[in-house]
């Protein structure tokens, strides 16, 4: 379980095919903390450390997360949110996110507003990934509220903090996001009626 709340930057370093799957080697300022078995956030994608040192560390994707995630995209330089795995009692500072993305979704609008950034991005509205609006969503891996919702399409708004702090800097108009849609909400959108908020 995580928290979207990003702790640091890996660096692509290697990128090698295996059958199906893909092994990535990192580096990263976590690195030296990090143990073989832990999981790790990878731009929103829970992955299991298979090997690492104090500058580096391996992950292995998988056929299915390389057909799900944005990881198609990776090449090596690739700037990457960490986060670790969530500590049994510490602050929620972000939201409860799993570390299992939904889907991808591609930036269609990234504009400055006078200090902030609002991004927009189109997505495939599946049943059962509703958006809810001022609610709670993960994209790259980074918690964020929805400012906007409409079919087909969302909106965030940045702050300067997560912009340098995150590889928000890096998207642009085309970039593709990984997104994982707040399991609460959903849990709502199944169970309860929320006349207040508009959802799609």
């Amino acid at each position: 379980m995580f928290t979207g709340i990003i702790e640091a930057f890996g660096v692509v370093e290697s990128l090698e095919k295996e059958r199906g799957n893909l092994t990535i080697i990192m580096q990263s300022s976590v690195a030296a903390q990090l143990k073989v078995d832990q999981s790790l956030a990878h731009n929103g994608v829970c992955l299991t450390v298979v090997a690492c040192d104090e500058t580096h560390y391996t992950v292995t994707a998988i056929k299915e997360t390389l057909k799900k995630t944005n990881f198609k995209t990776l090449a090596l330089g690739s700037k990457i949110n960490l986060e670790r795995a969530m500590v049994a009692g510490a602050r929620l500072d972000g939201h409860m996110v799993q570390g299992h993305v939904d889907q991808i979704a591609k930036c269609s609008s990234v504009i400055e507003e006078d200090g902030s950034w609002r991004y927009t991005f189109t997505f495939d509205p599946l049943p059962g990934n509703p958006l809810i609006e001022k609610g709670s969503i993960t994209i790259n891996g980074v918690s964020l509220t929805l400012v906007d919702v409409k079919p087909k399409q969302f909106s965030v708004a940045i702050i300067p903090y997560t912009y340098r702090k995150t590889n928000f800097h890096q998207i642009e108009v085309g970039s593709l996001v990984n997104v994982e849609f707040d399991m609460i909400g959903t849990v709502s959108y199944t169970h309860l009626t929320l006349p207040t908020k508009r959802i799609v």
